[in-house]
């Protein structure tokens, strides 16, 4: 509520409104929207697609595909707070970067390029633990080795099973990933411990 009074105050319209525009059919509402979610999802989603896709397809070409996709339906979409629609959007990012895992477990591993840092953005878990303790997340994950961050992400992002897992980490079975995955959350553990 006091975004959207300073965003008015600054003649900035909020993005329910443009959304409310775009529905009708304005395309200027519909690219303001895109120039406004576009930076924030590519930070979001940067470094959690699968190791093995990332030759394949760019982090903005998924992002621009998700939100794409997502908004298809726009004249459909009740959103009445910024908040809503961001989490609506990153939803649809968080479903794409699934579907990629899954795909590329279907595949054989090509060889991987190392992971960038992962930047922190805004998120329906921020409202849920707070920002700061999303940042420290972020900042510990960032920390961890390629191998760690991925089966973090896997597990405790993306939910998969620990089936799932062992095929995306090349893991002999799923008691193996479930030991990976349990020294990669005591090592991120370890780095939320440690401020930075």
């Amino acid at each position: 509520m006091i975004l959207e009074s300073r965003m008015a105050d600054m003649g900035v319209e909020s993005s329910v409104e443009l959304l409310a525009r775009a529905q009708s059919g304005d395309d200027a509402a519909l690219n303001s929207l895109l120039a406004r979610y576009l930076p924030r999802l590519m930070r979001w989603a940067s470094g959690r697609m699968p190791a093995g896709m990332r030759t394949m397809l760019d982090t903005s070409d998924l992002v621009q595909d998700a939100i794409i996709n997502a908004l298809r339906n726009l004249e459909t979409l009740e959103i009445r707070s910024e908040g809503t629609l961001q989490a609506y959007l990153r939803r649809a990012v968080h479903n794409r970067i699934i579907d990629l895992y899954r795909r590329a477990a279907r595949r054989p591993r090509r060889d991987e390029l190392p992971d960038d840092a992962v930047a922190p953005g805004a998120s329906p878990l921020e409202a849920a633990i707070g920002a700061e303790a999303v940042e420290n997340y972020e900042r510990a994950l960032e920390a961890l080795t390629d191998s760690d961050r991925e089966a973090v992400v896997l597990r405790v992002e993306l939910g998969f099973d620990f089936d799932e897992i062992a095929r995306q980490l090349d893991k002999p079975s799923p008691d193996a990933a479930r030991m990976a995955v349990t020294r990669a959350l005591a090592r991120l553990a370890e780095h939320m411990r440690v401020k930075h």
